[in-house]
């Protein structure tokens, strides 16, 4: 089982960093769909007892990452076609309202975050900094709206679908349209114009969307 384990015997919140560690396992791809968790496995691994590996297994459930099969017990969850789709139609709601409420907040140092992650994203060649990289460039902005709430709610979704995401941007134009796509937006974000970034923001997933299901359907 491939996740970065550690002793934590004595942290504060065993649970907390094993539920984190999981999670981030998850979405980067490292356990894979429908791979087992085991509970005696995992606690031996962070040097635990098996009580904050099962609460930590019960909140990445509630977060559905996580599903329960009878005989199984915990194994890492997968999106079907259907599933996928509708996070993506949620998060193209949801979006671009979060970014229209923050452009106005947006101060000259969120706005050379953004682009350094935005640059990053560009020049970075290996695969799996994609997904980071993609993620930081958008909730940097993001975060200026304030929306606590929308926030989680929108991480939670992220969650789910970003090993999706990392597989959608792979195709032969994901990254090059992605690129176009993230600048077009924070030039947006600069300019002021929080009604142009959230059409940009919300055509931006709906292609991701659209591409991700035509290599869904081969």
């Amino acid at each position: 089982m491939k996740i970065q384990a550690f002793d934590i015997s004595r942290a504060a919140s065993a649970t907390t960093i094993v539920f984190d560690a999981l999670r981030q396992a998850i979405i980067k791809g490292d356990l894979k769909e429908g791979e087992h968790l085991r509970q005696d496995e995992i606690a031996r691994a962070f040097n635990v007892s098996r009580i904050p590996v099962r609460e930590a297994l019960l909140k990445l459930e509630q977060h559905g990452l996580v599903r329960t099969q009878r005989y199984k017990g915990a194994v890492v969850s997968g999106l079907s076609l259907d599933e996928a789709s509708e996070i993506f139609d949620f998060r193209a709601l949801l979006e671009p309202e979060v970014i229209r409420h923050a452009v106005p907040r947006m101060t000259q140092t969120v706005l050379e975050e953004a682009r350094t992650f935005c640059e990053a994203f560009a020049r970075d060649e290996n695969p799996m900094n994609w997904g980071d990289l993609n993620r930081r460039f958008h909730s940097t902005l993001y975060e200026a709206s304030g929306l606590s709430f929308h926030m989680e709610v929108l991480n939670n979704a992220l969650d789910r679908v970003e090993p999706y995401l990392r597989a959608q941007l792979l195709l032969s134009d994901g990254m090059d349209r992605a690129n176009r796509e993230h600048r077009g937006i924070l030039e947006a974000c600069a300019a002021g114009d929080g009604e142009r970034a959230a059409e940009l923001t919300r055509a931006h997933i709906q292609g991701a969307r659209n591409s991700l299901q035509r290599r869904w359907q081969g």
